[in-house]
């Protein structure tokens, strides 16, 4: 049948159009280079090959499979045609398949990559080996675009305006393209060569195949892209895009008498436009993210700030243009770096008691420009203004702000090497009652390095960041005394002055790793951040006073054999210590994972750390180090193969430390059903049980002025349940619902304080009784319970141009003592509070010239 397929598709191209003469297709593309014709005519967009381009324009056939198996024949034929024209790239891609009812046309809702079959193209119009766009399609038409960066890194939030059209017939199926001009970015030229790769998923069998073959023994996406010529003569669009919206929501407000309903209008827009061939300016006005996801619940009794993912897609397009690390290897990766999006429109830092509607800064306005230009100079400008937020007292409790962010970096050698620098600002209009308490101005400044030697499979790169904030002597005698710095601690010479105007730091990083290769990779870094550097105006910093050497090694299976598909095997080695050379870490970890013959995943390893002597710096909160005692934390869990009707996964992490004294056990499962091409649903279970033997409880001060560092002994139990439902009508029009109930309480015993030597050998040694009974007679406990929840209708009634139904609804409730009801009375109990409802709609229209 695939003979014959095959034969009936050769006789249709070389008949030509009906009572015409028939045309022989031009030469076929080779291994790496291709060529695009102009078209006379636009094709029509309906996934056949019935126009009069597609029979004259060049046929991509020399496809070859790389994944699982490198540069291997695949097991169906490809074929691919290109074409433009003043205003589109446009593209036909043939799947052969002998079996086309096995096809799997699977609906999802935008830029979410089902378990199906795929098509897609990537392209690099700059030509620069380092960036690029991805155009992905699946047999039911749902799209999926990615922007490439830095060679490597794929950034999934951008959003082209496009279209594709598939058909699935006797044949297999079939995607046809149209990319505009105007989503790409080129240099003005005669002549363009822009690089190119057809890419090919066949789910069923877990093949990937591509004009030009990758090679996974190679790093980088865009360098391994070939060559699409014949793109001549073509201007650069003015790229206009407005897109007005108006938003009307009604919300839950306090009142006097407890709660009422306040309606709200508003409305903004977002502007897109092409300032020269090779710069955009994005910008907004009075953006309303109503209609994305709510964080998870999380309930954090560490020193260090929770950290929550960037969902508004202002902020998450093009984000990863401005990234910046601070403290991210193959090791450890906490999300530390120089710009942290979520700062902008944050929650209002202070509360004075009164209520306030308030729950996010509100962001009048905000800008970015972003490009590149052909010599590999890349730019990224961001500036935003949030304006001042009040309490029902008038009381300022977020005060106007301005955040600034240049990113800017110049490839060498062809993109082998590279510099950059970064440069970070906040001004706030501060008055004499936030004076004391924020600080006016911040400022981080930074510079980067990097090269790839001996054939680009090794590696060194590195940056140096300087920081400044000034304000008061209050506001920054809190600064030195937050969470991130500690300079009071009594233990430690760290300059702590309560005289201070402003604050400075810097912090350093190398790396050297070896990034390709068949076999192994490895990776080696230094860093330290001193004690005064801060960020966290602007960034997002768990903590500065760290020195940080961490080693990891890679070996890889990457060719199937009878046992399993592919494997990976990690080692890892890290050790911490602070500006006295107090080490607080040094472990050893090891994991491996593997994906079996029938496309589970099977993954496990653990960690022993602590190992010698190692203290904790930040545990007593500004108090002195307190020794450590090894620990053992194991892990394992598997996911199921994703193209069956049930999806299993299941997580469990284990811990055990502190003399034996704390314990940590965590389940995590969750199952997705693919019940039909239109429902999927999941749930997915976070349970787990932690006794922290010590858990800090307080520092408090007696009448003699002698401050008293305690710990308890803590007793947690926590439960939430995701529940997701995901309805696609059609590629265009979705219904989302996401649901999670969370409850975690504890009880607190066994309240003692740091003894005059926390940092003796015998665990016990390191504690005395503490004599308030007042606290240790009663210590207390927690019962948390929150509920968040997102019912999202979303139409995209016309490229571009979406409608949004949204309900969102927020339900918590706290408690001193853990209680005695079980987790369902506990989340029948959240249910009876009051909830926050909001109801919005927001529309908006897209408009190019």
């Amino acid at each position: 049948m695939f003979v014959i397929a095959a034969l009936a598709a050769a006789v249709a191209v070389a008949q030509g159009p009906a009572g015409g003469k028939p045309r022989l297709p031009p030469k076929p593309a080779s291994a790496t280079q291709a060529v695009a014709i102009r078209a006379a005519h636009p094709p029509v967009i309906d996934g056949r090959d019935d126009d009069d381009v597609w029979r004259t324009a060049q046929v991509i056939t020399d496809f070859r499979e790389w994944d699982p198996v490198e540069d291997t024949t695949p097991r169906f034929r490809t074929e691919a045609k290109i074409a433009y024209d003043d205003r589109n790239l446009y593209a036909f891609v043939r799947a052969f398949d002998p079996h086309p009812d096995s096809v799997k046309r699977l609906l999802a809702r935008r830029d979410v990559l089902t378990p199906t079959d795929h098509i897609g193209l990537i392209i690099d119009a700059y030509h620069d080996r380092r960036t690029g766009y991805e155009f992905w399609v699946n047999p039911a038409g749902v799209k999926v675009d990615i922007a490439v960066y830095d060679d490597d890194h794929e950034d999934e939030s951008w959003d082209g305006i496009w279209d594709v059209a598939t058909t699935v017939d006797s044949l297999g199926w079939t995607a046809e393209f149209r990319i505009p001009l105007s989503q790409l970015r080129y240099p003005i030229e005669a002549t363009h060569v822009f690089g190119f790769a057809v890419t090919r998923d066949i789910e069923r069998f877990k093949e990937r195949l591509a004009w030009p073959v990758f090679r996974r023994s190679r790093p980088g996406l865009s360098s391994q892209l070939g060559d699409l010529s014949g793109v001549d003569s073509i201007s650069s669009p003015r790229r206009a895009e407005l897109t007005p919206y108006t938003v009307t929501k009604n919300i839950s407000v306090p009142n006097a008498t407890g709660f009422g309903r306040d309606q709200r209008l508003s409305v903004g827009a977002d502007l897109k436009y092409g300032v020269a061939s090779n710069l955009t300016l994005n910008a907004t006005i009075n953006p309303d993210f109503g209609q994305v996801e709510a964080d998870p619940s999380v309930l954090n009794l560490s020193t260090f700030e929770t950290f929550y993912q960037e969902k508004r897609p202002f902020f998450v397009e093009g984000a990863g243009l401005f990234r910046a690390d601070l403290d991210c290897n193959q090791v450890n990766c906490q999300g530390e770096e120089l710009f942290y999006s979520r700062r902008i429109g944050r929650p209002p830092q202070l509360d004075f008691g009164a209520s306030s509607s308030a729950q996010a800064a509100t962001i009048d306005a905000a800008a970015k420009l972003t490009g590149r230009s052909a010599g590999g100079l890349t730019l990224g400008v961001l500036d935003a203004v949030t304006a001042r937020a009040t309490d029902d007292s008038g009381r300022t409790i977020e005060p106007t702000t301005n955040y600034g962010v240049l990113r800017i970096s110049q490839d060498i050698d062809g993109g082998k090497s590279g510099l950059g620098g970064m440069l970070t600002t906040v001004n706030r209009s501060l008055d004499a009652l936030t004076e004391p308490l924020l600080r006016r101005s911040a400022y981080v400044g930074g510079v980067n390095a990097r090269h790839k030697f001996w054939s680009d499979n090794y590696e060194v790169s590195g940056w140096l960041d300087l920081s400044r904030i000034a304000g008061t002597r209050q506001a920054i005698a809190l600064a030195e005394t937050s969470s991130v710095h500690y300079l009071q601690r009594p233990d430690a010479n760290l300059g702590f002055d309560s005289t201070r105007t402003s604050l400075s730091g810097d912090a350093e990083f190398v790396r050297f790793a070896k990034i390709g290769g068949a076999r192994t990779s490895f990776e080696t870094s230094y860093q330290r951040v001193s004690p005064g550097f801060e960020a966290n105006d602007l960034g997002y910093l768990q903590r500065a006073d760290k020195e940080d050497w961490s080693t990891w090694f890679g070996v890889f299976w990457k060719q199937p054999s009878k046992w399993y598909t592919s494997a990976q095997w990690n080692f890892n080695w890290w050790q911490w210590w602070n500006a006295e050379g107090l080490a607080s870490e040094r472990a050893f970890n090891s994991n491996a994972h593997i994906q079996l013959l029938n496309h589970w995943w099977v993954h496990g390893g653990g960690t022993y750390g602590q190992l010698g002597a190692t203290f904790c710096d930040h545990c007593a909160r500004g108090g002195p180090a307190l020794r450590q005692d090894t620990y053992v934390a194991p892990w394992f869990g598997f996911n199921g193969d994703e193209r069956k009707l049930i999806v299993p996964n299941v997580f469990v992490n284990l811990f055990r430390g502190d003399a034996g004294h704390s314990s940590n056990v965590n389940l995590q499962p969750a199952v997705t059903f693919q019940l039909s091409s239109r429902f999927q649903p999941g749930v997915g279970l976070n349970i787990s049980h932690s006794v922290n033997d010590i858990q800090w409880y307080g520092n408090f001060t007696d009448s003699a002025a002698v401050t008293h560092y305690t710990f308890a002994h803590l007793d947690q139990k926590t439960a939430s349940i995701q529940l997701r439902l995901d309805y696609t009508a059609t590629p265009t029009l979705t219904v989302q619902f996401y649901g999670e109930p969370f409850v975690s309480k504890g009880t607190y015993s066994a309240v003692r304080e740091l003894s005059a030597t926390p940092r003796a050998s015998a665990y016990d040694a390191r504690f005395a009784a503490y004599g308030d009974t007042a606290v240790t007679n009663n210590p207390g406990g927690f019962n948390f319970k929150e509920f968040r929840s997102n019912l999202v209708l979303r139409w995209e009634y016309r490229p571009g141009s979406t409608l949004y139904v949204v309900w969102t609804q927020g339900r918590d409730a706290f408690d001193p003592v853990a209680g005695t009801r079980s987790f369902s009375g506990d989340v029948n109990d959240l249910f009876h509070t009051h909830p926050n409802n909001t109801f919005l709609i927001k529309a908006s229209y897209w408009l190019d010239w």
